[in-house]
């Protein structure tokens, strides 16, 4: 952006991608002014972007939807900031005009009374700081960009405490001593990584609904009458799936000079199974349809099924209810591969003592979506794990139970505990920049202003 402000061009148009991601509040204003000033050079500036503030600083919204996936795809709305806010058919304008919004905790967890301690942290731009994370409680790492917040968290207390409990072999941040590990049991990050590198995964694999539907489809009368076993219902397996394609519904073609282009399988019009398999039919659906199926369409199709029916509500409790229960897992978005890790954490049975890391886990999130994952996060730390997040956003922020702010600046001018307390203890702390944002958010909250 600074080259291209120097560059002094007119009549372009610059498309960016969610800008402001990973950057904090402060760092914001600064991209958005950097954005005027290239639209009053005499060029457009096009943004998919889900921040309040860049929102309310654009000329022009276009709003899409009404849902995601099938569901979206259209128009509903496109006029001034100004005129979005008055919107009955725009969410995003509900939010924007505080009719819908994420409210406050009505009170805060105070936790187990455990800390995890790591002490002497000087890992990077880390200047000798002491790590303390308390345990049973959602806490927000927070600070400008380049503060230390990764290096603390993934490289420093996330490789540490994997080389302690899960045999992690790989290097660690540099610390003197591990104090207190709080009695953490298993340490998990949920990161934005694919769920699958291959097109066989898909969210139902991954979330081990898939075995629930296969012995469903292996105790039907005709299955059991030919033999079939739960291998017959499954692509990976010889059998029950097209050989012409191996199960992929798809055939690569390999293009010299050029990337490989997959074709649909002609043998089964990309089924992934062979017909005697797609004989077999439950409620007059075969196993391929099943899998074309949403997950809100599949939940009400096996609600008399339990089993079936609760690992399907996990997925439409993190707000994937959209997405179609054989979808290819290289098809599927960050955030999207992220919730599915959590919809799978939920559905474990016992599940207590872990510790949670996740990475700026509202990254492509819409307001809504980001309300749905903080009840998830909510739910796994009230089942009495404990929770680390790395965050920007102000919604998650305010909703921690325990705030650890890092800097004052990026690089070489970071690395240090400017606060650490309650949202409203770092709200009242004066040389926080992240407080400073806080503390009007408390204050809109308190006089009822969105």
């Amino acid at each position: 952006l600074a080259t291209q402000i120097g560059s002094g061009l007119m009549g372009v148009l610059y498309v960016l991608d969610e800008p402001t991601v990973g950057l904090h509040q402060k760092d914001n204003l600064r991209l958005i002014d950097t954005l005027k000033r290239l639209r009053d050079m005499g060029n457009t500036i096009l943004v998919v972007e889900h921040d309040a503030d860049m929102m309310m600083s654009c000329d022009n919204i276009i709003d899409m939807g009404p849902g995601a996936g099938t569901q979206g795809g259209e128009i509903i709305f496109q006029g001034t900031p100004a005129e979005i806010l008055q919107s009955e058919t725009s969410l995003t304008g509900k939010f924007l005009s505080g009719k819908e919004f994420i409210a406050c905790p009505a009170e805060r967890r105070s936790g187990k009374g455990r800390q995890i301690v790591l002490e002497g942290a000087s890992q990077n731009n880390l200047q000798d700081i002491d790590i303390k994370i308390p345990c049973g409680l959602l806490t927000a790492v927070t600070g400008v960009s380049g503060s230390g917040k990764s290096t603390m968290v993934i490289e420093t207390l996330y490789k540490v405490m994997a080389r302690r409990l899960n045999q992690h072999s790989g290097s660690m941040g540099k610390i003197k001593r591990v104090k207190d590990m709080g009695d953490i049991e298993r340490v998990i990050m949920i990161n934005q990584q694919p769920i699958g590198r291959t097109p066989r995964s898909n969210p139902v694999t991954y979330t081990g609904i898939f075995s629930f539907i296969r012995d469903l489809f292996t105790g039907l009368p005709e299955a059991r009458m030919r033999g079939y076993k739960p291998g017959r219902f499954s692509f990976n397996v010889k059998g029950g799936r097209c050989e012409a394609c191996e199960g992929n519904g798809l055939i690569k073609i390999e293009m010299h000079f050029l990337p490989d282009v997959y074709v649909t399988c002609e043998a089964c019009h990309g089924k992934r199974f062979n017909t005697d398999t797609l004989d077999i039919r439950y409620k007059d659906r075969n196993i391929a349809e099943v899998l074309d199926m949403t997950v809100d369409q599949a939940l009400d199709f096996f609600s008399n099924i339990p089993s079936l029916k609760s690992h399907l509500q996990l997925l439409v409790d993190v707000g994937l209810g959209y997405v179609r229960l054989g979808q290819s897992a290289t098809t599927l978005s960050g955030g999207e591969a992220q919730r599915i890790k959590l919809a799978r954490e939920l559905g474990k049975r016992v599940n207590s003592n872990t510790l949670y890391i996740l990475d700026e886990p509202t990254i492509g999130l819409h307001f809504a979506d980001i309300r749905k994952l903080l009840d998830v996060l909510m739910r796994l730390v009230d089942m009495g794990n404990t929770m680390v997040v790395i965050e920007h956003n102000l919604d998650i922020i305010k909703s921690a139970d325990h705030i650890i702010d890092l800097g004052p600046e990026g690089g070489p001018g970071g690395g240090r505990i400017i606060a650490s307390g309650t949202v409203e203890e770092i709200a009242r702390n004066e040389k926080s920049a992240t407080g400073q944002f806080l503390r009007k958010i408390l204050n809109d909250q308190k006089t009822g202003v969105a």
